[in-house]
């Protein structure tokens, strides 16, 4: 269970489509974030589905468990192949998600918790969360907080996935954005790789933006990607 994930880091639905318009071969399996689910609402992830495309929900939910749980429920029938919440939301607001994703069949998406985005760096989560630990630490009590409250993975940096997998077990997903091509600018993120490593090192699914999103060629680099992924 191996997959490269696009995110559709796009402002609306036209640019959207038109740069999705160009993979005439494939259908990726796509990320909606906050910025496209904001301006689109439910009607883009219903689209995607329509035209095939799996889905990774990625609206990074974190609120009271009642509340999480009710937008859980309203998630859950839009068919998203993938969503998630924030581990730091606590284990009573991680099992309140799976009460509300989980439909009537007892089927439901895929639920993982981001432990520290790849954008915090140590001295971020240091001087601005006041959390003395080293990240590996945090990531790690994150990702076994999210296990014993049943979820089916985390977000976490490619250079952690190895250590969650013996922390939580080969089965429980590590899904890795900060991804780069080696020749690539790292942008925004801290704690990044390549395709290639972050095979290595063990990661389920890589989610992967601007060096595909913004490549001269998309299909090109999407392809690249897809071979020093899955090898």
């Amino acid at each position: 269970m191996k997959d490269v994930i696009v995110a559709l880091d796009f402002s609306g639905r036209e640019e959207t489509l038109r740069f999705l318009d160009r993979f005439r071969e494939e259908k990726p399996f796509v990320k909606v974030g906050m910025e496209l689910y904001y301006a689109e609402g439910p009607s883009i992830v219903r689209e995607l589905k329509a035209r095939g495309h799996k889905i990774f929900l990625d609206l990074k939910l974190h609120d009271i468990p009642n509340t999480v749980k009710k937008a859980m429920k309203v998630l859950s029938s839009l068919d998203v192949d993938m969503t998630n919440l924030h581990a730091a939301g606590t284990s009573a607001m991680m099992r309140a998600a799976i009460e509300g994703l989980t439909r009537a069949d007892g089927s439901r998406p895929l639920l993982i918790a981001v432990t520290q985005l790849t954008s915090t760096s140590q001295e971020a989560m240091e001087n601005d969360l006041l959390i003395r630990e080293p990240i590996d630490e945090v990531v790690m009590h994150y990702a076994k907080t999210a296990r014993l409250a049943g979820l089916d993975g985390v977000v976490c940096s490619p250079l952690e996935a190895g250590k969650v997998h013996e922390t939580c077990g080969r089965n429980f997903l590590t899904v890795t954005p900060g991804v780069r091509f080696a020749e690539g600018e790292k942008g925004d993120q801290v704690r990044v790789t390549t395709p290639e490593k972050a095979r290595e090192l063990g990661s389920d699914y890589i989610v992967v933006g601007r060096p595909i999103t913004a490549a001269e060629d998309p299909v090109a680099a999407y392809r690249r990607c897809v071979k020093e992924f899955l090898g």
